[in-house]
């Protein structure tokens, strides 16, 4: 095996590629060259990104051409009330990120929700998904291949499920546009975060597809999925897991930690969240809910890509008699405890401090908790800004904080 030194001169003499090291080097040994290569190069040091506690044979799944780590600092907020339908906790929830002031703003809420005694949440669908385009002749064609596909459903579902023991077909929806068919696969996932499951259950069921019908497959993502873009199809039907928090909050508890009054909440929730959202033709009519999920996905090993789909959140606030509802719904989180990014030692981590790593029992258990637990941390993020910015301490807030 050669050392660091030893491969650098070979990818200059040009015997072997950048991308090939590994075949004659140890994962550590590979990521060295390359680092040292990259610096050399650049005329720079990369000797921070090159102090990881992690063995880079472990990150082989998750990355190519691998030349050291970066870091994120990782703070929590907490102790954060969830009641969901998984089991009842009272846990600190980890949080990356490097915006200042974001994991003190949660931790306030976190002590609104625990002295509102605590948050509920549920997951009211799961459905993975990965739409197919096929080419037909016209719509003719189009219409008797989405007939087909409605009176064959078992039979995509058994091509679909015979790539997968945990994957289940939950749903087909077609879609014709001109000589284009669109089908939306969805999959109950369970515990996976499930792209890679969804799209190969869906190559085999395209393979059925073709062979009974005569549409033509395009490309397995025909982009009305819909992954990692905005899309409205995924804040009406939803992605992964569509879930909501909620909280009732006494009106003392507004005014002592939130410093402002439960009519003044409602009020700037409907002109900034709701109405200032329309304005923009948002998809997110929410304050900051995406700080949340991308502290939260970078903490836990999630594909941080996908927070564009987790800002499709909606957060609500009513002033009641004696008592604030505030409500946070995130119709396409996309999480995950088992595979991709989750099996990587810090984030593995970062799942262990919320007692979710790995397969639940049921399976879905656990991904369904930490989507939990993902939306009650929003709602703790949305009440403090909020209140913040009900109570105008907004800037004072961050000029306090050094940032």
């Amino acid at each position: 095996m050669s050392d660091a030194a030893e491969l650098v001169d070979r990818v200059r003499d040009g015997e072997i590629a950048l991308h090939e090291l590994e075949a004659h080097a140890d994962a550590d040994t590979a990521a060295t060259a390359r680092r040292q290569l990259v610096a050399d190069d650049a005329g720079t040091t990369l000797d921070t990104v090159g102090e990881y506690a992690i063995d880079a044979a472990d990150a082989e799944p998750n990355i190519e051409n691998m030349i050291g780590t970066v870091q994120i600092p990782l703070g929590v907020a907490g102790p954060l009330p969830v009641a969901g339908e998984r089991a009842d906790s009272e846990k600190y929830l980890p949080l990356a990120t490097t915006e200042g002031a974001l994991v003190a703003s949660v931790n306030r809420g976190c002590a609104v929700l625990r002295a509102a005694d605590g948050a509920n949440a549920r997951v009211t669908k799961r459905a993975m998904t990965r739409a197919p385009v096929f080419r037909v002749t016209d719509i003719v064609e189009a219409e008797a291949v989405v007939e087909w596909v409605r009176d064959n459903r078992d039979a995509l579902a058994n091509a679909a499920e015979s790539t997968t023991s945990h994957g289940e077909l939950v749903d087909v929806t077609p879609y014709a546009v001109g000589d284009s068919v669109f089908l939306r696969f969805g999959y109950d996932t369970k515990d996976a975060m499930g792209m890679n499951m969804a799209t190969i259950a869906t190559g085999e069921a395209c393979e059925v597809v073709e062979s009974e019908t005569t549409a033509e497959l395009v490309a397995l993502s025909g982009n009305l999925c819909t992954d990692k873009k905005p899309a409205a199809i995924n804040a009406v039907e939803g992605r992964g897991r569509s879930v909501t928090a909620d909280v009732r909050i006494p009106n003392d508890v507004v005014e002592e930690h939130l410093h402002a009054t439960p009519e003044a909440i409602t009020e700037l929730n409907t002109r900034k969240n709701l109405i200032g959202s329309a304005k923009a033709g948002s998809l997110g009519f929410n304050a900051h809910a995406a700080n949340v999920v991308a502290a939260a996905f970078l903490a836990t090993g999630q594909d941080a890509a996908q927070v564009v789909e987790g800002a499709n959140a909606i957060t609500t606030v009513e002033a009641r008699e004696d008592e604030l509802y505030a409500s946070v719904s995130l119709a396409s989180l996309e999480v995950g405890t088992v595979g991709g990014g989750t099996k990587l030692p810090t984030q593995s981590e970062g799942l262990s401090v919320l007692g979710l790593r790995g397969s639940g029992d049921p399976p879905g258990a656990n991904a369904d908790r930490l989507a939990e637990v993902i939306a009650a941390g929003a709602l703790a993020g949305e009440l403090s800004l909020m209140g913040a910015l009900a109570s105008r301490h907004l800037s004072s807030a961050h000029a306090e904080l050094g940032r």
